[in-house]
């Protein structure tokens, strides 16, 4: 594999404060406040969930970029308050509260934000284009990446992939879930979540599906599309090498970072 498209692959879990990871991750007797130096000293990047929730202080964004290593990425959720709404193109101004809160702090570990939409919010072309006119390419200077994770069955059609891909915006892929899976390549970055971690697999995958979604990865890298996993629109113009997020979110959580570990352990 080219050493330039295995520098663009990032592997991670969703959060790093998580009390049963305790004693299967984190070694016996780490302090909480050592956790997330610990998480990234192992780990390429983190889902930062709490910003769906609520706003975070200027001053944490910066404590965690000061706490983990210089070629760290952190990946943030945007909030709900600019998701869950009838009107999407009314999100205005709960994204640039979000953007101007302090974000910034993380300076080049600054990486995607997946503005994430409840299962229930339906494909409409003209609502959902309100909403990508809302995300700035830019704040203060800095590039700002956007994807979007929709988990609707509607917005598995030609139109959202265009309209997607009209913004430079990427669309979430859903591994192994059950929610709709769209892997169209709409942007210079792809984003992934996978699911699937079971209590039974010490690694929270068998061997054939680490490799397998190691494998997607360095394809995606490449600036190819991986085979096997569901597409709507057309394929994507070119063939750039583009960087990848993957993170491995919620299934049988405790196993998580041991299976964003052997992937990054793959990679390598």
């Amino acid at each position: 594999m080219p050493q330039k498209a295995k520098q663009r692959i990032r592997i991670g879990v969703g959060g790093w404060t998580y009390e049963p990871w305790r004693g299967p991750f984190y070694p016996d007797g780490l302090t909480q406040k050592r956790e997330l130096a610990f998480a990234s000293s192992k780990l390429s990047s983190i889902e930062i969930n709490g910003t769906y929730y609520g706003t975070q202080k200027p001053e944490s964004f910066a404590k965690w970029h000061d706490e983990t290593p210089d070629d760290f990425i952190f990946a943030l959720k945007g909030p709900r308050f600019a998701t869950n709404r009838r009107v999407l193109a009314e999100a205005a101004p709960s994204v640039e509260r979000f953007l101007t809160s302090g974000v910034l702090e993380l300076r080049d570990k600054l990486g995607p934000i997946n503005w994430q939409f409840a299962p229930t919010k339906k494909f409409d072309p003209e609502d959902f284009e309100g909403f990508l006119k809302c995300l700035p390419k830019s704040v203060e200077g800095r590039a700002i990446r956007h994807a979007v994770e929709v988990r609707h069955e509607s917005f598995q059609t030609p139109d959202f992939v265009a309209l997607a891909r009209d913004h430079g915006v990427a669309i979430v892929v859903a591994g192994d879930s059950g929610y709709p899976q769209i892997a169209d390549v709409t942007a210079p970055f792809v984003y992934a979540r996978i699911m699937g971690t079971t209590e039974a697999e010490p690694a929270g995958y068998a061997d054939d599906a680490l490799d397998l979604w190691t494998n997607r990865a360095h394809v995606w890298a490449s600036g190819k599309s991986p085979d096997g996993l569901a597409t709507f629109g057309t394929k994507p113009a070119g063939n750039a090498g583009r960087d990848v997020f993957l993170y491995v979110i919620s299934g049988f959580k405790v196993r998580n970072p041991a299976a964003a570990m052997a992937m990054i352990d793959r990679l390598a």
